[in-house]
């Protein structure tokens, strides 16, 4: 006899995912530190591959980025949407870095925690059915860019040097980071497309965007717990 998968099963067995990861969520993992130690000036290749993997290993990213496009069937639509977004997180990733703005990294990631909540209960329907009024989401979603894209400067500060070759290294982690997301994005939308054909997909989509929000409530929690702590 199959169990049904509630909301909160999928929200814990995602959970379990998130939490083993959480530990280095507010730095740079150390085989990335190692394998760029060995690099000086500019190391274009390196650097899209770490910012690629830094998308692809970014839960918090790919949470909100599956919110986004879950009701998104138009390729229109999906191109604006993720343009957006990437408009957002470019142009403080290169504003952040550049001018070496640190923003309390357990307040930047509890912000994209409430990135993942809010995407989720819009996608419920949540803003018109409780206060009759549903936000502009093109805006909604270029302002949480701007707010992921600090989060990436908040890290990559810890990989880059002032000198030769910073600007073309800042770059090509802004090129990696957009190759992660468009890989991403593929799986996910085929995934998604997938869930579309099945009968029960209306079922799906409540527990999915139920678990959104859960997760985006705990990871939001858990950040604003390490800088009341820290």
């Amino acid at each position: 006899m199959k169990t049904a998968l509630t909301p909160l099963k999928l929200a814990t067995l995602l959970a379990g995912l998130l939490i083993s990861t959480l530990s280095q969520a507010h730095g740079v993992d150390e085989a990335s530190k190692t394998f760029l130690s060995s690099q000086s000036g500019q190391a274009i290749l390196p650097f899209i591959y770490i910012g690629a993997k830094h998308m692809v290993t970014g839960y918090d990213h790919l949470l909100f980025l599956t919110g986004v496009i879950f009701f998104l069937y138009r390729r229109r639509e999906i191109l604006l949407y993720v343009s957006l977004f990437t408009l957002g997180h470019s142009l403080t990733l290169l504003y952040g870095t550049l001018n070496e703005i640190r923003i309390n990294p357990w307040l930047i990631d509890a912000i994209i925690g409430l990135s993942v909540v809010y995407k989720g209960f819009d996608n419920l329907g949540g803003f018109k059915r409780i206060f009759g009024y549903q936000p502009d989401t093109r805006i909604a979603v270029l302002i949480f860019g701007l707010f992921h894209g600090f989060g990436l400067a908040t890290k990559l500060q810890q990989l880059i040097n002032d000198g030769d070759g910073m600007i073309a290294n800042l770059l090509a982690f802004n090129v990696g980071v957009e190759l992660g997301q468009l890989a991403a994005l593929l799986l996910i939308l085929m995934l998604i497309s997938q869930w579309r054909r099945l009968p029960g997909f209306s079922r799906f989509a409540f527990t999915t965007n139920t678990a959104l929000i859960s997760l985006g409530l705990m990871l939001t929690g858990y950040q604003l717990t390490g800088y009341y702590l820290s």
